[in-house]
Order: structure tokens, then C-alpha cells, then sequence
């Protein structure tokens, strides 16, 4: 990998994404409005929204940078852009670190509007502080840029890429511990949930809810959480194929 070859990559999809509002407002404003509707189709009870908010937090991140990026990488591919771009000297771990570098800076404004929204707006009640909930929402966010890239090498079309979310973003969101405790799950389905990375950034979100300092149980859960996105993306620059077949 290269400094200046990752930068420029990024640079460059940052310069690209400039000319797509639709796609820049999937990334910032949809997480946003869900949250919006979410606290108002609980009007009637927010204890609700103060239990189940902190959670999905995370989550709506992690599922439209998933989305935005496996698209926009197929998008590359397709296009021929990839082919061009890696028979010049630039790595593959060049191609995914730029893309990572340039989701992540979105997914860091993204992550911000979010939990600022939640906190100070929509007067989410968390015990813990707002740097961390921050933190575990930006984590979520970049776990889901580094699924997406890792997807894209193994679709074939833009409706693929799609496809791919309920393979990989729905058993997670049902096994991740929101709509009931991952103890109380039959112990075939506690042992799946114990090894998706979702399972974490719950448990992350929910020790901030529940907790005012910084526990050993949210320091694992956020490690866990970098580290299989640090994985994924590792497994997608050696996946990477130049064009689709």
C-alpha cells in the first residue's frame, strides 16, 4: 500500500460522489429520518424509543453505507473504471483503503448528524456518554462500508448487490440481540449470534445506555467491532476482481 496512491483514490471518489446527491443523501439524511419516524411511531411510550433507539443508532449506518458501497464499488467494476484504474501501479489494498478512507469520512458526518439528532433532538435518554455512543455508531457505520465493498466481488449487477442484504445484513439484524436477549435464544442461534459483528455494536449501544463510565464490556464490544471490520475490508482487497465476468 501506498500513501499517496490511497489518498488520491479517495480524493477521487469523494470527487465522484459530489455529482451524486442521491447517493450522498442515503449515506447522511436516511438514518436521520428513520430515526425521526421511529421516535414518533413512539410517541405514546418513549421509554421504547429510549430502549430499542440506542441500538438502531448503530444499526441504520451500517445498513445504507452497506448499500451505497457495494453499489458504487460494482459501479466501478462494471464500468471498466476498476480494470483501467488497477492496470495502473495501484494495489488492490491501495483501491480498498481509498474507498474506506473516503466512506469513512462520510460515515463520520453521517454518524454525527445521527447521534446528534438522537441526543439532543429527539431526546434519546442514555446513561453513558455521548463521545461514546458516537464512537460505537461510527464503528457500525464503517463495519457496513467494509461489508459492502467485500460484497461487491461477488455480484454481478447492481440488483446482486442488493440481493446480498438479506443474506448478510438480515440474520444479523434478527440475531443481534434488538428484538429479544441473545441468552434467551435457542443455543444453536446464541452460538451464531456470539460471532456477527451486529451482535457487538448492540451490546456496544447498550452499555452506553445502561452505563456512566467506560466498561471493559464496551471496550471489548467496540475492539470486536473494529476488528472485524479491519477483517472484512482485508478480505475484500483480496477478493477484488478487476472487471465482472
Amino acid at each position: 500500500m501506498n500513501t499517496y496512491r490511497t489518498t488520491a483514490t479517495a480524493t477521487r471518489v469523494l470527487r465522484q460522489l459530489r455529482h451524486d446527491p442521491r447517493s450522498i443523501a442515503l449515506m447522511i439524511l436516511v438514518p436521520c429520518v428513520m430515526l425521526f419516524l421511529l421516535r414518533y411511531v413512539f410517541d405514546g411510550s418513549p421509554g421504547t424509543f429510549d430502549s430499542i433507539g440506542a441500538s438502531l443508532l448503530g444499526i441504520f449506518p451500517l445498513i445504507t453505507m452497506f448499500l451505497v458501497t457495494s453499489i458504487a464499488t460494482l459501479r466501478e467494476r462494471t464500468s471498466g473504471t476498476l480494470e483501467r484504474l488497477l492496470a495502473m501501479p495501484l494495489g488492490k489494498g491501495d483501491l480498498i483503503a481509498g474507498y474506506a478512507l473516503a466512506f469513512g469520512a462520510l460515515a463520520i458526518v453521517q454518524s454525527a448528524l445521527a447521534t446528534g439528532l438522537a441526543l439532543w433532538v429527539l431526546d434519546l435518554n442514555v446513561t453513558g456518554s455521548a463521545w461514546l455512543l458516537l464512537l460505537v455508531a461510527l464503528l457500525d457505520a464503517l463495519l457496513g462500508t467494509a461489508l459492502g465493498l467485500f460484497v461487491s466481488a461477488f455480484a454481478a449487477s447492481e440488483f446482486q448487490a442488493v440481493q446480498f442484504m438479506p443474506a448478510v445484513i438480515f440474520p444479523q439484524l434478527l440475531l443481534c440481540g434488538l428484538f429479544t436477549a441473545r441468552d434467551k435464544m435457542q443455543p444453536a442461534l446464541e452460538a451464531i449470534s456470539n460471532v456477527l459483528p451486529m451482535s457487538y455494536a448492540v451490546d456496544g449501544m447498550n452499555e452506553v445506555l445502561r452505563h456512566t463510565d467506560l466498561t471493559g464490556t464496551y471496550i471489548r464490544d467496540a475492539l470486536i467491532v473494529a476488528g472485524c471490520a479491519v477483517l472484512v475490508l482485508a478480505l475484500g482487497a483480496v477478493t477484488l476482481r478487476r472487471r465482472t465476468a
